[in-house]
């Protein structure tokens, strides 16, 4: 399978609508790939708190009608990063994954269960999801798990998407460059305890005065780097092989041999 991570640069001058049209055009360039992820908050950017009441939008607002058909076009898997969502006229915020099938329909959805913040920004503004989320996708055959940002520091919830059936574990993020050494290593460390692909698509370019640090990366099942961007806007492509996930984990059953009184996958 054919994997494409755009690695979005969230630019402070670029308007909302213009900045979804100029992704949604980056989508329909996919073609031919199977599986193609975005970034993290990538309308708004992942540390604009002062715009996330303005930007929130519901599951059907303008981010997933553009980009459902986008997904369309280009008859592709869409993970199309997260937005802002807001739930009900006067609900909670929630940090929102969307995934669209090739036929442009809202597959899935993840809401982010681990906020960001230490009480403050995201962790105090938004409410946290409560649900692992997994999906099969047609065409590669092959089950993906998502996560977002903040989620990669905590491989319980990545246990969990392994015994859910997850092969390739999809991250989308707006990871600050500052941390970016922590990026590299939790994305490979990820890869090697789930023996599963990590596909981690960040973002570019400095929004909210946060520096952004880029490097979407690729792991294979077996710690592997396969491909890494740079810190700029880039449009990261990878040839996958699903079958290599199972091979892994029969030639080094390390998933098999769990204890801890946990019960066996």
């Amino acid at each position: 399978m054919r994997a494409s991570l755009l690695q979005i640069d969230v630019r402070p001058d670029e308007q909302v609508a213009d900045r979804r049209s100029r992704v949604a055009a980056l989508v329909r360039e996919q073609a031919g790939a199977d599986l193609v992820v975005l970034p993290e908050l990538w309308p708004v950017g992942a540390f604009a708190y002062q715009d996330f009441a303005t930007y929130a939008e519901p599951l059907d607002g303008p981010t997933a009608r553009e980009l459902g058909a986008a997904a369309r076009a280009a008859r592709v898997w869409l993970h199309a990063g997260s937005i802002v969502e807001r739930s009900g006229a006067d609900g909670p915020l929630y940090n929102t994954s969307l995934l669209f099938a090739p036929d442009g329909q809202l597959h899935r959805f993840y809401r982010k269960i681990h906020r960001f913040g230490f009480d403050q920004g995201e962790a105090a503004m938004m409410a946290a999801g409560d649900e692992i989320v997994t999906a099969r996708l047609s065409g590669p055959q092959t089950t993906i798990g998502l996560a977002t940002c903040y989620d990669l520091r905590f491989p319980e919830q990545f246990r969990l998407l392994v015994d859910a059936g997850a092969q390739l574990l999809v991250i989308c993020a707006g990871w600050p460059e500052r941390r970016s050494a922590h990026w590299s290593l939790l994305a490979r460390a990820r890869a090697v305890e789930s023996q599963a692909y990590v596909l981690a698509c960040g973002t570019a370019g400095t929004h909210a005065g946060v520096q952004q640090a880029g490097r979407s990366v690729v792991v294979d099942p077996w710690g592997e780097v396969l491909a890494e961007a740079g810190t700029g806007e880039e449009v990261l492509t990878v040839d996958l092989d699903p079958s290599r996930v199972e091979k892994t984990r029969a030639e080094f059953p390390a998933l098999r041999d769990r204890v801890l009184g946990l019960p066996k996958p």
